[in-house]
């Protein structure tokens, strides 16, 4: 008689059926529409009589990408795999471009050009050509919200190294010692801990529901009013920090880099903070002033740091901060992950249905504010 599947059994299958490309297609329901932000939605090309054939140089993108742009924007040519120089003498062709290839030469030459796509969420790098910010034309979107799950995701195991001491263990681990005492931090819970969240856009968001989910008094600033999520207890505006960081255990900066936040945190910043908290830095390393930083951690006013991005970078081999055990570094990878590809494909897929019918774009960016 055949025997009938056990529960266990079809997990199993299940299991082995979802390869690693079935794994990535799980992530690939989520819509641009819950990715991308319609704040300072524009149209880079109106379209009023039919659609216009329009020119897009992307760095690269597989045949079955350029398949889907052909079935949802017929009138758009993609051009990929340009050289700078390539791209330089074909600059008249453009109408938007990967933002690897807006330097100011190249905008002065592309006078067609109407929309640059850049591919992460911070755009400072962008905002210093004037070329680009002065040239009312163009309009500038950024991957605001691609990058937020994994980054999130990436800044709580780097607090919870913290918490846990994992760093300690891990060594132990390596030398194939058991050791249950000698931790060199005191482990704490998150729960009942005040966190701060620097910035509440689509990554600091991210942070705060996961900090939510610990069981953590949340806390957050942002640069203008707009509803409180239910996952944040208290919304301040930006001017407030100083008055927020005496109460928070952790601080967790998620701010875009602009003139006003560059060396944010400098040492009234830290003064301010509550004695014995930790930092937390996924967003960019020049908001850090990074002697006030270290400062901080040797007089123990911060019990630690966990970092992604430093000032400068990458973190020169001969930083103290490489020999502190109670500071966690990774080297600006935060983003990486699976669902950052899929994110960031479903979003720029859609930023060029719309591009080539005419329709306002997702994610444009304020280039005057930098952000």
């Amino acid at each position: 008689m055949k025997r009938s599947s056990s529960p266990l059994s079809l997990i199993l299958c299940l299991a082995v059926v979802v390869s690693v490309g079935s794994y990535r297609s799980l992530f690939a329901q989520t819509t641009a529409e819950e990715i991308g932000s319609l704040r300072n939605a524009k149209v880079a090309v109106p379209v009023t009589d039919g659609k216009p054939e329009l020119t897009y140089f992307a760095g690269s993108m597989s045949p079955e990408e350029l398949a889907e742009l052909r079935e949802i924007a017929p009138n758009l040519r993609i051009i990929t795999g340009l050289s700078q120089a390539e791209a330089l003498a074909r600059a008249e062709e453009a109408h938007g471009v990967e933002s690897r290839y807006a330097t100011p030469e190249f905008i002065a030459k592309a006078t067609n050009l109407a929309w640059v796509q850049a591919m992460s969420a911070g755009v400072e790098g962008l905002i210093a050509n004037e070329a680009l910010v002065l040239n009312e034309r163009i309009v500038l979107t950024n991957h605001r919200g691609v990058h937020g799950p994994a980054i999130a995701d990436h800044a709580l195991a780097m607090l919870l190294s913290l918490t846990r001491d994992l760093r300690y263990h891990s060594e132990n681990q390596a030398k194939r010692e058991w050791t249950r005492g000698g931790s060199r931090l005191t482990p704490i819970a998150l729960d009942g801990r005040t966190m701060l969240v620097v910035g509440i856009g689509g990554i600091g968001s991210e942070i705060a529901k996961r900090g939510n989910a610990f069981g953590m008094r949340v806390w957050a600033t942002r640069r203008s009013e707009a509803p409180k999520p239910d996952y944040i207890d208290r919304v301040e505006l930006s001017p407030k920090l100083l008055e927020l960081l005496p109460e928070a255990d952790v601080v967790a900066i998620a701010a875009p880099l602009t003139p006003e936040t560059q060396g944010l945190f400098d040492k009234k910043a830290f003064a301010a903070m509550k004695e014995g908290a930790i930092l937390v830095n996924i967003a960019r390393g020049a908001i850090v002033d990074s002697g006030a930083m270290l400062e901080a951690l040797r007089s123990g006013k911060l019990a630690g740091a966990a970092l992604d991005v430093t000032d400068p970078e990458p973190l020169p081999a001969d930083s103290p901060l490489w020999d502190m055990p109670n500071v966690v570094i990774t080297p600006h990878i935060a983003g990486h992950a699976e669902v950052t590809a899929e994110r960031r494909w479903t979003l720029l897929r859609e930023n060029l249905r719309r591009f080539a019918a005419g329709e306002p774009l997702y994610n444009v960016v304020d280039k005057v504010a930098g952000y």
